[in-house]
């Protein structure tokens, strides 16, 4: 297997320079996200933020701006969390074993026997959805593959094989050859394998049967009316709740239901606006892990506000939003991606906000 991967591993920026640091912030960011995606994210967030005491200093709207459209936010607010508590309890620097970095906010099993593998040489497993995979068809297993069990018995087989030096090279090993030659969707490339010899499913022929992957419960439809709402040359936002679905990021106004016209004005009105003019914005779609956002949208020009606010926004608070905040204070998930792409950035410039207020 480490013959294999020296001659066939993934050329990744976070190898190219395997700090405790670096491969923390890389195995936070591939949580449920694909590594052709990370590459730019990961190289603008070590810009910005190029160390552990960068990132404790940082302002969590930076670190939030700097993951938007990466998704699941917790994980960008867990890992602000843990930079302070390095800072503050560790001098700044990463715990060697995967039991103690198990105890910073964010990092889960596989997180920290990836850091501790990889960074320190402990020989621990590595557990994710690729060593699953492999695993299974491997040996045959053919039970839900995400289960306790399952992981236990992937942790039992790989205990067995795993080697006393070059561990994380191990660990990524298999990564590697779960990602591009085992692979999950498809046909598995067999011949390229360095254990095809020893795989049950290849000698059964049922590799393209396993894992086992149990059919997940129908995801909730949620409909959502959405308002891109211009005041006097600002965009109006409001942050969500601290807690629950994209908890303390940016959004725009929306309120449940398919509102038509006449239900528009009414719940404009509702927060403080009279609107000169408005219309219709093309429907959107956005799909969680158990739910679905079917999103209608309106464009709304508006020329009086009675509850206008300033400050910092405060939670479910309506404020005002320049060009320049849109692009670079504020994020707003890519769950509405499909208005972020329907702002009037025209509406926004400083010449609108003079004429509309002499309008």
């Amino acid at each position: 297997m480490l013959d294999w991967y020296d001659a066939n591993k993934r050329i990744l920026p976070w190898r190219e320079d395997p700090t405790p640091y670096h491969v923390w912030l890389s195995e936070i960011m591939l949580q449920q996200t694909r590594v052709e995606a990370v590459r730019d994210y990961y190289a603008r967030f070590l810009e910005k933020l190029p160390t552990i005491e960068a990132l404790a200093k940082a302002d969590e709207d930076l670190c939030t701006k700097l993951w938007q459209g990466l998704g699941y936010y917790s994980r960008v607010r867990n890992l602000h969390r843990a930079a302070a508590e390095l800072m503050n309890e560790h001098s700044g620097n990463i715990p060697r074993t995967a039991a103690e970095l198990r105890k910073l906010p964010g990092i889960g099993p596989y997180t920290a026997a990836a850091i501790a593998s990889i960074c320190f040489d402990e020989r621990i497993p590595a557990i994710d959805g690729n060593l699953l995979r492999v695993f299974s068809r491997m040996t045959g297993y053919d039970q839900d593959i995400k289960s306790g069990a399952a992981k236990a018995a992937a942790l039992e087989f790989y205990e067995q094989v795993f080697p006393h030096h070059r561990c994380g090279d191990f660990n990524q090993a298999l990564m590697d050859l779960g990602a591009c030659v085992c692979l999950p969707n498809g046909v598995p490339h067999c011949e390229e394998c360095p254990w095809a010899g020893y795989c049950r499913s290849k000698a059964d022929g049922t590799s393209q049967h396993l894992p086992v992957v149990l059919a997940k419960p129908k995801r909730q439809i949620e409909h959502l009316t959405v308002f891109l709402i211009y005041y006097h040359g600002r965009l109006v936002l409001r942050r969500r709740p601290e807690k629950g679905l994209l908890a303390g990021l940016y959004e725009y106004p929306n309120t449940g239901g398919t509102l038509d016209s006449s239900e528009v004005s009414s719940y404009l009105q509702t927060l403080g606006f009279s609107a000169i003019r408005f219309r219709a914005l093309p429907e959107a779609k956005h799909v969680f892990t158990h739910r679905e956002w079917h999103m209608t949208g309106w464009e709304i020009l508006a020329d009086e506000w009675e509850e206008f606010t300033s400050g910092a926004p405060r939670e479910h608070e309506l404020f005002l939003a320049s060009a320049e905040d849109l692009r670079n204070v504020y994020s707003i998930p890519s769950a509405f991606a499909g208005y972020t792409s329907r702002i009037r950035f025209d509406y926004l410039e400083p010449d609108t906000l003079q004429e509309s207020s002499k309008e």
